[in-house]
């Protein structure tokens, strides 16, 4: 078998179903994450038991809920590459430089500046660690099916 055919289920091209069902998972977290934040900006500071002193300002609400639109808008995007992980690879990357730079920016900012609540360490997990392993392998399953070489 070439690098440019893998077989998913004896199909050239074809993805595996665990594809589709992960970025569905990530699809539906991501819009019910952001919908959160954006509906009850201060919910999780409340969860994660972070002092009322260290919430952000109303500037700092908005941003956040900014934040929350942005993650609800990478589900949609996750649903849409669920249809054809292989196809939407460009998708599933920038998702996954996301959920890299994400954790790269938090610990900047909460454990080296202390200017965010080390706290929301805790959601690292959830929203971006999880997502590292299938990601990945959707991408490098992309690349030997040769999707990443092919124009749309």
């Amino acid at each position: 078998m070439s690098a440019a055919t893998v077989s998913w289920n004896g199909q050239a091209g074809r993805w595996a179903p665990w594809m589709g069902w992960v970025l569905t998972a990530a699809g539906i977290y991501n819009l019910l994450w952001g919908a959160v934040v954006v509906l009850f900006p201060l919910s999780l500071f409340k969860v994660l038991g972070v002092p009322e002193a260290n919430w952000p300002n109303p500037t700092g609400v908005a941003i956040w809920q900014c934040v929350g639109m942005i993650v609800g808008v990478y589900g949609v995007g996750y649903l849409a590459a669920a249809l054809n992980p292989l196809r939407h690879w460009p998708i599933v990357l920038v998702g996954l430089l996301g959920k890299l730079f994400g954790p790269i920016g938090f610990v900047d900012a909460a454990l080296i500046k202390g200017t965010f609540p080390v706290q929301f360490g805790w959601t690292i997990i959830t929203n971006d660690l999880i997502w590292w392993i299938p990601f990945a392998l959707i991408l490098l399953a992309a690349w030997r099916a040769g999707e990443m070489g092919r124009r749309p």
